[in-house]
Formats: C-alpha cells, structure tokens, sequence
C-alpha cells in the first residue's frame, strides 16, 4: 500500500481546519481548493491578492501551481482543473485570464479538462480553484 501525504509548501500557512492543502498518495496528486490569498506568515490572518477577478485568479493560479510542484508535478500533470466563481458575468473575463495565463506556461501537453461552477465563497473572494494531477 503506497503511503498519502500532505502538501503543504512555503508559500501556505496551516489549513484553518482538518484538511491538507493536497495530498499525493502514488502518483495521484490532488490540490484542495484554493483561494486568492498571498502567502502568509503562520498565525497572522491570510490576505487577499486584491479586489479584481484579474489579481485573485492568477494568485490563485500561482497557489494551486505551488502545491503541484511540492508534490513533484506541475501544469502538464494536470488532468483535472475545477474552477468555482462566485458571479456568472465573470466567465468571459475568467476565460481570458485563464487563457493567457497557460499560453504563459509552457505546457508540452494537451491542457487539464475542466469543469466551472458557480457558488458562493466567504465576502471578497470571487474565484475557487482546486486540480486533480497525474504523474509518470
């Protein structure tokens, strides 16, 4: 039986309850969801990257991206992306972030499926991302 451990890399602070950051147990690799929020010192209150679809997403984005490569993965690993945004009218601008943001990265292999829902995150925070990576 193949050991589960937990992800947690520098830029990340303690989960606020009883969950990990992501977990790898083989070569599975899955990131919990992840929010907008700039890395934090342990015990001081996490702060938001900013006001904008733009700054949360790609803060966002840079959060999930941090938790794959702690656990030996990165963007081409991905086979899974599930966005949440809080606002219809953000998918159009969502779309474009996104998209530029992977022509950015490099990517060697076809793009992760994804899936975007719509649901409703503590005040202030638009955009939810959480990935599902598959290695080797």
């Amino acid at each position: 039986m193949t050991d589960k451990t937990a992800l947690t890399p520098k830029t990340h602070t303690t989960p606020p309850a009883k969950f990990s950051h992501g977990v790898k147990k083989g070569n599975i690799l899955q990131v919990a969801g992840q929010v907008g929020f700039l890395p934090a010192e342990e015990g001081k209150p996490p702060t938001p990257a900013g006001p904008t679809l733009r700054e949360q997403t790609l803060q966002t984005l840079a959060n999930v991206k941090a938790i794959l490569e702690e656990g030996g993965a990165g963007w081409d690993d991905a086979m899974m992306i599930r966005v949440y945004l809080t606002d219809v009218a953000h998918f159009a601008e969502f779309n474009e972030i996104y998209n530029a943001y992977f022509d950015e990265q490099g990517l060697t292999r076809p793009p992760a499926a994804r899936t975007t829902v719509y649901v409703g995150l503590p005040a202030g925070l638009l955009v939810e991302i959480d990935a599902l990576a598959v290695l080797g």
